[in-house]
């Protein structure tokens, strides 16, 4: 597609919130009339000083250093103008631009697609229902999305994946940047079976801040969202509010009524924003009109069975105390609005704290990646150390502690 450099360039434009370039796309009508613009244009949009110079910057090269890194690695891309990009996801109100993907193309437009999230620290109840849930699903012939996190993801992807069924899993980082990493063999088995999903580009570190966007295109690529567990607040509450938004169907798995990953579950149904879920046929009754043979549940199989089968599931290793829990710190960064503030950093201080809001880095690094003379670099990060707004992490790796927005 010869348009494909000028998509990777507009979605990685500074200070742009991920969903934003479709704004622009919708403004200009091809990336390349957005390229191509000058700035007296891009000013009648009435973007913040900040977006208008980074659409100015008209270097190339990060779009062209992520070809490379797809080819390398074996990464599709998808836009939004190519004609096998999910229409689902395209009408919602900020689908991503760029979709980059590992397995079998994400074609769900003509199947039952059913979304499965939840929390991490999920009970015996909870995992044991998301791969029942999972597994017939799969069975019916429903295709199973999902994050691949710790608890009712990997339950019901597990589930799903015992059940022959098609998966997939949308991530929060880079399609090459496996997290949690005791769910390597995870990756591999979704992109046999299914698909890895994402809209950021490789080697993309996951970030806290990443899961509540991503969320969008869990439920955007669905036509239902089912709740196993959740306490209140959490992300999985969020993906349901966005379903919702979205148009979809929600569904919620009740429980106890004193445990606190049911309270947001049982909250759902009692609002009626959630049809109450005991078995997937509760969920398949509600699409058999729309997808005959994909939402016909199978007889009922035995208990024994299902357990027979979960228990076949690879099992992933206890995580380390610093492995999920250290990414989840991020969502506790404070925020900091630019356009309220737009006298608060120097231009050096703000490309820097863009640069290593998403991973850490060295001061070369930054250098590099923000085009600043390295000098500039290590006076910009000991004023911002001393603000307390970087930190500075094992191998002189400089990391914000804060999160800047538009």
């Amino acid at each position: 597609m010869a348009n494909l450099k000028y998509f990777l360039w507009l979605t990685t434009r500074k200070g742009f919130q991920p969903g934003e370039g479709s704004v622009l796309l919708s403004q200009f009508g091809t990336p390349e009339a957005v390229y191509f613009a000058e700035g007296q244009e891009y000013e009648l949009l009435g973007l913040s000083a900040a977006k208008r110079r980074s659409l100015e910057d008209k270097n190339l090269a990060g779009a062209e250093q992520i070809l490379e890194d797809c080819e390398r690695l074996g990464i599709h891309i998808m836009t939004i103008q190519d004609a096998d990009y999910p229409e689902r996801l395209a009408q919602i109100d900020d689908p991503p631009c760029v979709l980059y993907w590992k397995g079998k193309p994400p074609a769900v437009d003509d199947r039952l697609a059913v979304a499965m999230v939840g929390t991490r620290e999920c009970t015996p109840y909870g995992e044991a229902a998301a791969g029942k849930l999972g597994l017939e699903l799969a069975r019916s012939g429903a295709v199973l999305v999902s994050g691949i996190a710790q608890g009712i993801d990997a339950a019901g992807l597990k589930g799903a994946l015992q059940g022959g069924g098609t998966v997939i899993s949308v991530l929060g980082g880079g399609i090459d940047v496996v997290y949690p990493w005791q769910h390597r063999w995870l990756y591999q088995d979704v992109a046999a079976a299914g698909t890895l999903i994402s809209e950021y580009p490789p080697g993309t570190e996951t970030a806290g801040h990443h899961f509540p966007v991503r969320n969008r295109i869990i439920s955007g690529l669905s036509m239902g969202v089912v709740v196993v567990e959740a306490g209140e607040p959490s992300g999985a509450l969020i993906t349901a509010r966005l379903a919702l938004e979205q148009n979809r169907e929600v569904f919620a798995v009740p429980g106890p009524m004193q445990a606190p990953a049911s309270l947001g579950t049982n909250r759902l149904i009692q609002r009626g924003e959630a049809k109450l879920v005991l078995s997937a046929g509760d969920i398949l009754e509600e699409f058999s009109p729309l997808f005959p043979g994909q939402a016909n549940p199978l007889p009922p199989m035995e208990e024994s069975e299902v357990a027979e089968r979960l228990e076949a599931a690879p099992k992933s290793p206890p995580l380390s105390p610093k492995s999920e829990k250290e990414v989840d710190k991020a969502s506790q960064r404070a925020y900091i609005s630019l356009s309220d503030d737009p006298e608060a950093f120097t231009d050096d201080e703000r490309d820097i704290l863009l640069c290593i809001q998403r991973r850490s880095l060295t001061a070369d690094d930054i250098a590099e990646s923000a085009q600043i003379p390295a000098r500039r670099v290590l006076s910009a990060l000991t004023m911002l150390q001393l603000r307390g707004l970087v930190e500075e992490r094992p191998g002189k790796r400089f990391y914000a502690a804060v999160l800047l927005t538009p």
